[in-house]
């Protein structure tokens, strides 16, 4: 459940751009030889686009063909979206390493943590509803539950959680893979897990990735609310805009309901590539459980920054960003800011988990671009060419 920091925000274990030699499942989830098939032409949707339009399918192409041929993704998928609102999909590679199966078109797959936007949105309309002060510490809505080595829920705001100034450490990198391959956990062993360590920094000192502030945040919604967590994010955002395949698995709930292609895993880094699509997500939870697919993340991010899903002052606040990192990343509330090559930013998040990343956002004129591959890249190569991807996508 990582987004994207320097070349991607990785949680603890590739913050800043560094990479482990190994990249085990559990960070990935906490955070995120083959035999490859025919690479898929691009499909249109609309055939008359413009000259311009027809330019970038071929862009994009290209950049997933380079993300199966020369980075060992098994798949490589994409939704693009221009500014008239006409949308492209793309796929290379194959669905399935053992069948040789075609990659479904806008297949589901993990989208990690990207899961914090959503999360920050429900946070956030509470917010406008007057249910939620982001000024007011966490003691306010968890009174005596986050306490710690340097730890103090009476010092934590509610927006250095979403913006990951809370200095709290992250549990993520003290999950072991085939733990969370199969274990359900609940979010308060999450939190326990996390409290076990001493802080990162002090309340609002630095900048730092960390899942556990989004599990926070998620209790603080269902402390509120009186309901679950899914159950808000469903009627809040995924019905009320129409996201028709997206959906927070339930508990216990392994598998991926629609088409998708299959997810793979190297742990260590050159180890070999492990089916993973069949996980429980739970590790992850209001900071990277969600399934989706590209074309959903799209119309899910150019409904935020419309204005559909929050008040202009709320949104206004998910916009007011501090720098992550060296690469130009800036990172608001559950909301990121990239630099493109063409000039100006784009927004989202993006997201790791085990078996799949997922990267992409919109611009302020309407272009929506999201990439997907199906195994998390353990070199810096890599995880750069899938930031190029969408910068071809949104450029082209």
């Amino acid at each position: 459940m990582r987004a994207q920091t320097g070349q991607s925000l990785r949680s603890s274990t590739r913050q800043g751009g560094r990479r482990r030699r190994a990249v085990s499942a559990a960070a990935a989830v906490v955070i995120g030889v083959m035999t490859l098939g025919a690479l898929a032409p691009p499909a249109a949707s609309d055939s008359a686009a413009s000259a311009d339009a027809a330019a970038r399918p071929d862009a994009v192409q290209r950049a997933l063909n380079t993300l199966v041929r020369d980075d060992g993704m098994p798949a490589a998928l994409a939704s693009v979206k221009d500014r008239n609102g006409r949308a492209r999909t793309y796929t290379a590679g194959v669905g399935d390493l053992t069948t040789g199966s075609k990659v479904p078109r806008d297949g589901q797959v993990r989208i990690g943590s990207n899961t914090k936007a959503f999360t920050a949105v429900v946070v956030l309309q509470l917010v406008g509803e007057g249910k939620i002060d982001l000024e007011a510490f966490v003691d306010t809505y968890l009174p005596g539950l986050v306490r710690g080595e340097g730890i103090d829920g009476r010092r934590i705001t509610v927006r250095q959680l979403l913006q990951h100034t809370s200095g709290l450490p992250d549990y993520g990198i003290h999950l072991d893979d085939d733990e969370i391959r199969n274990r359900y956990f609940e979010p308060r062993e999450l939190l326990d897990l996390a409290l076990r360590h001493q802080a990162d920094a002090a309340p609002g000192e630095t900048w730092g990735y960390s899942n556990t502030n989004y599990v926070l945040a998620g209790l603080i919604v269902q402390k509120v609310t009186g309901r679950p967590l899914a159950e808000e994010m469903d009627r809040r955002i995924i019905k009320r805009i129409g996201l028709r395949h997206t959906y927070f698995p339930a508990p216990g709930e392994m598998t991926v309901r629609e088409p998708h292609p299959r997810g793979y895993h190297r742990s260590p880094a050159d180890g070999p590539l492990r089916d993973f699509t069949e996980m429980d997500p739970s590790a992850g939870w209001a900071a990277g459980q969600l399934i989706s697919t590209n074309s959903d993340l799209n119309r899910f991010f150019t409904a935020l920054l419309a204005g559909r899903l929050l008040p202009a002052a709320q949104l206004a606040e998910m916009r007011t960003t501090v720098p992550a990192g060296t690469s130009g990343l800036h990172y608001g509330l559950g909301l990121t800011s990239r630099p493109l090559s063409c000039g100006g930013v784009y927004w989202g998040h993006g997201g790791d988990i085990a078996g799949y990343e997922t990267r992409g956002g919109v611009t302020d004129d309407g272009r929506a671009a999201n990439v997907a591959v199906t195994s998390i890249p353990t070199d810096e190569a890599a995880a750069r060419h899938v930031n190029d991807a969408v910068d071809r996508a949104l450029c082209g």
